[in-house]
């Protein structure tokens, strides 16, 4: 599939230069705009390229790692399937996992339970062995 990544870039243009930061912490879930990427990297959708992140790692007030999450069921060792309250069965996609900056993030819309966040961060310990 072709991309047109000129709307994009006045998207993160905008992001860059208008949007402040917002505070946040670890576990929440944020829709973040993540843009138009290259390859098989997991883009966001709609007019502000947002997809919805676990915020991972919070190394200050301006970065984070996050990890993209998609609605769609996935199996495997770089999958990590989890149910939030009333938002259904998502599906955390750890081989995605990316720093990226806080004036992404938009709006949160939950907190990951502190088992499943425990369970994310064993299954990427995994991974990296």
């Amino acid at each position: 599939m072709k991309k047109d990544f000129k709307e994009w870039f006045d998207e993160k243009s905008s992001i860059h230069n208008d949007r402040g930061r917002v505070f946040f912490h670890e576990r929440e879930i944020w829709f973040a705009s993540l843009g138009a990427n290259i390859g098989f990297e997991e883009d966001g959708k709609g007019k502000e390229f947002r997809r919805p992140v676990l915020v991972l790692k919070k190394f200050n007030n301006e970065s984070l790692w996050a990890i993209p999450l998609t609605k769609k069921i996935k199996k495997g060792k770089y999958y990590f399937n989890f149910t939030l309250g009333d938002r259904g069965t998502n599906t955390a996609i750890l081989s995605q996992l990316r720093m990226i900056d806080s004036k992404r993030l938009q709006y949160k819309i939950g907190v990951l339970g502190d088992n499943h966040f425990e369970d994310i961060k064993q299954k990427l310990k995994l991974l990296l062995a």
